[in-house]
């Protein structure tokens, strides 16, 4: 599978996947701040994902082994190896490119919405108040959305086997918990939830609020 010098370069960097994994993990427990045992179970995928994802960009690349050696794909590891929806489509380095950016750019807003959502969470919660302004006015769950987004921006930038796999479970696992931390907020604020989740939607915004979101998040985490 081309020149051993080549895995060298962009593999067996287990240094590498170590402080990427517990960067990356750090973020996601900082900001995703699990205290009960669903939010600890999505978090703990989550940490499964980022794992499984570092190991194959700088550690072992799985995924390229087991498609060259069952499906018979040629797939090189010297320029871009991990981009592999460029390199299945026929795309090249222009495609691995704009795969990267367009990846790029689903993980940054993903963490954007987590740690500008995790903001807001935190001074409602130190006023005893529903959250329901900054990010809140326009999402109703921004930090499940963010991990979404970054979970599925990874996807398009590098995706693995596992981490396509785990995509989905991660997708069912915050949806269902968002709608259990909702039927506790009925319960808790009444009404006042009630009208807020009639008017704001739950993971993205409504159509023609884009604009609102991006100043909203840069607002969020670069406070004037």
């Amino acid at each position: 599978m081309n020149d051993p010098s080549s895995f060298t370069a962009h593999y067996s960097h287990w240094g590498l996947v170590v402080i990427l994994v517990v960067a990356a993990s750090w973020i996601l427990y900082r900001f995703a701040a699990p205290k009960r045992w669903r939010e600890w179970a999505g978090a703990g995928l989550v940490q499964a994902f980022i794992i499984a994802l570092y190991a194959e960009m700088y550690g072992f690349p799985l995924t390229i082994y087991l498609l060259t050696g069952f499906l018979d794909i040629d797939i090189p590891l010297d320029a871009m190896p991990g981009h592999l929806w460029a390199t299945l489509l026929g795309y090249g380095m222009v495609g691995g490119t704009i795969e990267m950016l367009l990846g790029g750019g689903f993980i940054v807003t993903g963490l954007l919405l987590l740690i500008g959502g995790w903001r807001e969470v935190y001074r409602a919660r130190i006023e005893e108040r529903l959250a329901d302004g900054g990010l809140y006015a326009l999402i109703r769950h921004p930090q499940y959305s963010g991990i979404m987004l970054a979970v599925f921006g990874q996807i398009v930038h590098w995706p693995t086997i596992v981490t396509i796999a785990l995509f989905p479970v991660i997708v069912l696992v915050y949806v269902r918990l968002a709608r259990k931390e909702e039927r506790e907020l009925l319960e808790r604020f009444g009404m006042a939830y009630r009208d807020y989740r009639q008017r704001v939607p739950m993971f993205f915004p409504r159509r023609g609020q884009w604009g609102r979101l991006a100043t909203v998040l840069r607002d969020a985490i670069f406070p004037a």
